[in-house]
């Protein structure tokens, strides 16, 4: 099993990975995972080794493909499944463990060479999150629970890699219906401060069971 974990910050989407304390490819970067014991699901095994080597836990989690090429792990024929996580990096902090030397936040663009196949494997994993993002509401997974329409579009043009025009985004996602308007402006901030909103998840699913698509 391997994941790949994407954070965002105010400069890039980011990207987590470990470096790696045994061999093979002892003190390369690479990304966290390792494998099932017996009686283990698939998306158990991700949860427990993404918490034992990066302390993430309670974090957004899908899988996203079966990797089998027979030359992709030295040791033998290794087949990984793999999942995608999303993480809002101002509510979880990393911290290496047992099988990781260090664990650090990369920009998606400054990815230093990875161990095994993990970079096809990152490749794969930013394609799907930039088509899901579109169709789906998951970019809110890497927002805090309350946020300002300027960090929402922030998330969208980042993952996306192009600029949003900021009154069509924000006629559009204000017309879904999926936001809850907060009663609460930005604090601690140099710039004017903004109205906050919320991602209301119950009205969303009530909203999708009659039929309603969330299209970007």
């Amino acid at each position: 099993m391997d994941c790949v974990v994407f954070g965002l910050d105010e400069e890039d989407l980011k990207i987590l990975l470990i470096q790696r304390g045994q061999e093979p490819f002892k003190g390369q970067w690479a990304l966290p995972g390792g494998f099932a014991v017996v009686g283990e699901g698939l998306e158990d095994t991700a949860r427990r080794e993404l918490e034992e080597e990066t302390g993430l836990k309670n974090v957004f989690l899908e899988q996203l493909y079966t990797f089998s090429d027979p030359g992709r792990d030295p040791r033998e024929h290794v087949v990984t499944v793999s999942y995608y996580a999303l993480v809002n990096l101002s509510e979880h902090k990393v911290l290496a463990s047992t099988d990781a030397s260090s664990a650090a936040w990369f920009g998606v663009d400054d990815i230093p060479r990875l161990a095994f196949d993990h970079g096809h494997i990152l490749r794969t994993a930013h394609e799907r999150l930039r088509g899901k993002i579109r169709y789906q509401p998951i970019g809110f997974e890497l927002l805090p629970e309350r946020f300002p329409l300027r960090m929402l579009q922030a998330v969208y043009e980042k993952i996306l890699d192009r600029q949003i025009d900021k009154r069509n985004f924000r006629k559009k996602i204000l017309s879904m219906g999926v936001l809850d308007e907060l009663d609460e402006i930005e604090t601690d901030v140099s710039h004017r401060a903004a109205r906050l909103y919320r991602f209301d998840i119950r009205k969303y699913d009530r909203m999708v069971k009659r039929g309603f698509n969330f299209e970007i």
